[in-house]
């Protein structure tokens, strides 16, 4: 029996074409793929939120630290005590070198200084100068209130304000990790700890 060269021809287009098994393995293995690289972006995503969240958390706190020590170095007179928005107490004698706040005087002026006090909440930055008051946070989420001590050489906590001493101060804090979550949960959130210690460079 003869084939007709019409018959041959759809017969070979017919061999070339895919069957359907073949298009089920063929769309399972896409589908494999595109989920495969929809995961790795959503990965990319949440690593990244995590990474900017810790980045967030420390980079006003480390900004304060390093603000801190500048002025504490080149102060003419530091003191650790007491003290909020309106009023300072130096720790006394004879007691811990230990508070929730920490007076800087850059000159000889009383009447000039700067202040650092923690309520909790807030590390908060006073500034007087020129008959002038400023007050500004600069890190927020502070859970320690006792963020500032002396210490000696040695590292011990003076109970005097001796010479030479060293200036600790510690910040703890939480911060909420992921922005999509609903806040208020403790596991949600990430502790921070940054402490540095300085000392002035001109000594009395």
């Amino acid at each position: 029996m003869k084939i007709s060269a019409q018959t041959a021809a759809f017969a070979r287009r017919f061999a070339k074409a895919f069957t359907l098994p073949e298009m089920m393995i063929t769309l399972a293995i896409f589908s494999l793929v595109v989920i495969a690289g929809l995961y790795s972006h959503l990965l990319g995503l949440k690593m990244n939120t995590f990474v900017q969240t810790k980045l967030q958390a420390t980079h006003k706190a480390r900004a304060a630290l390093n603000q801190t020590r500048d002025e504490v170095r080149s102060a003419h007179a530091v003191y650790v005590g007491w003290g909020g928005r309106f009023g300072f107490t130096n720790a006394t004698d004879g007691s811990n070198q230990v508070g929730n706040s920490l007076q800087i005087y850059p000159t000889t002026a009383t009447n000039t200084y700067v202040r650092y006090f923690t309520d909790t909440t807030n590390l908060t930055r006073v500034e007087v100068a020129g008959g002038r008051t400023n007050f500004q946070i600069i890190a927020s989420d502070v859970t320690n209130h006792i963020a500032f001590h002396m210490e000696d050489y040695a590292g011990n906590v003076l109970t005097n304000a001796q010479n030479y001493r060293v200036v600790c101060m510690i910040f703890e804090f939480y911060q909420f990790e992921f922005a999509v979550l609903q806040p208020g949960k403790r596991d949600f959130y990430d502790y921070y700890r940054l402490q540095t210690k300085v000392s002035r460079r001109a000594l009395p």
